[in-house]
């Protein structure tokens, strides 16, 4: 389950939480009880109703039950909440929740993940969070978008964008949407959105299919802008020598880095080499985790890593290098050991799945070239496109926008 650790003063005596019960609420009556207990508490600031699976009746009065923490709650959970459910169900069950939603003014992180919204239930979703004017946290891993409602995302993320300016909001400070096939198809929008909101610190975007050409894209065009990012997520996308050099060139644009996870990515001999010249160039005082399983590094990077950890990374404290070409008992491997342990941290993890440098792989190319690339388009022109789109609605009342948002049906 896709989680994140904010600090939003949330505390266990301030938190209602029913996750993991496996409850079916289908009537008011079968969520009643709960309700109850969820109202009768004091000052609730965070709900979590993950793990139980939720119908459309029971929806309607959690929505109702919502209202009575309204000026409290800063934190809901979600996830995993429609088990069993129909694709007719889901929506129609967040046409009741996602406008209640828009009633809590203090409300930070929502967390939707687990719930099977694939392109069919997008629409509410689509609708909600162009108006979700308050969060500064959002989570919407393993939802079986897709790259078609990948693209929508990225469209409400950027209309997202200017409702908080208009606002005189932050912009987004965390987005994740791994596991969703999002591939090179949502990319262009996805860029837009997330370079619109500058406040940005984590975006993760793991096990998403994106290819060399789609992840390029992103990087240059969309997260290079990004320059407040600590943490970065790209596992088991396919980035490969195209997408590495796009991705060292962009490197130094992010001097607050924490955590950069590029395991399962394909760097390629090149790719990875590539990377570690850029990382010798700059400084990243703040870097504590480096991530670089099974990219086919080799002895050159690995050579020029040793230097990189003792003079641009002075706080690394974890560096994931399993899965690469060299040797486990490379004397360069022993050298960052003595480095970690002269800063008081453990050494590296056991290396038990190195390759061996195959004479015949040599072409660095081969995953490029078969590559369904993003397709050309000009993003600061649709940017100027979506820039144009009637936004008006931004100004209309709470209650005439979740009107308006409980209309949102399945096209």
């Amino acid at each position: 389950m896709a989680s994140v650790e904010v600090e939003l003063g949330v505390t266990p005596e301030t938190t209602y939480s029913i996750a993991g019960k496996q409850i079916k609420f289908d009537s008011h009556a079968d969520i009643e009880p709960y309700l109850k207990e969820f109202e009768s508490k004091d000052k609730v600031s965070k709900i979590n109703f993950s793990g139980n699976t939720i119908g459309i009746e029971a929806s309607e009065s959690l929505s109702k039950s919502l209202l009575k923490h309204k000026d409290t709650i800063v934190e809901i959970d979600f996830s995993d909440l429609y088990t069993g459910r129909l694709n007719t169900e889901i929506p129609q069950s967040l046409e009741f929740l996602l406008p209640s939603l828009l009633k809590l003014p203090n409300l930070k992180l929502l967390n939707l993940s687990d719930n099977a919204f694939g392109l069919q239930t997008i629409d509410p979703i689509e609708a909600y969070l162009p108006k979700a004017i308050t969060l500064d946290h959002i989570i919407l891993s393993n939802n079986g978008m897709g790259p078609f409602a990948g693209a929508r995302i990225g469209k409400a993320l950027y209309k997202l964008s200017q409702a908080k300016k208009t606002a005189n909001k932050p912009s987004l400070k965390t987005f994740i949407c791994g596991r969703n096939r999002l591939e090179n198809g949502s990319i262009n929008y996805l860029a837009i959105g997330l370079r619109n909101h500058q406040d940005l610190q984590v975006v993760k975007l793991y096990q998403n299919g994106i290819r060399p050409t789609g992840i390029s894209k992103l990087i240059s065009k969309g997260l290079s802008h990004n320059k407040n990012l600590t943490i970065v997520d790209l596992q088991d996308n396919t980035i490969t020598t195209q997408g590495s050099i796009e991705l060292a060139d962009s490197i130094s644009n992010w001097s607050k880095l924490v955590e950069l996870n590029l395991n399962d990515c394909l760097l390629k001999a090149k790719g990875s080499l590539a990377l570690v010249e850029s990382l010798s160039k700059i400084k990243l005082p703040s870097l504590k985790l480096l991530k670089l399983q099974y990219n086919e590094l080799e002895n050159d990077s690995l050579s020029k890593l040793v230097k990189v950890i003792q003079d641009n990374l002075p706080n690394l404290k974890s560096l994931e290098l399993n899965g690469n070409r060299f040797e486990e008992d490379s004397d360069l491997i022993e050298k960052i050991n003595d480095i970690f342990t002269e800063r008081g941290f453990g050494e590296l993890d056991d290396l038990d799945d190195l390759e061996e440098i195959d004479s015949e792989d040599e072409d660095e190319d081969d995953d490029e070239t078969n590559d369904d690339e993003a397709d050309d388009e000009d993003l600061d022109q649709l940017e100027k496109e979506l820039a144009s789109l009637d936004l008006n609605q931004n100004d209309k009342a709470v209650d005439d926008i979740a009107d308006e948002l409980s209309k949102a049906h399945i096209k």
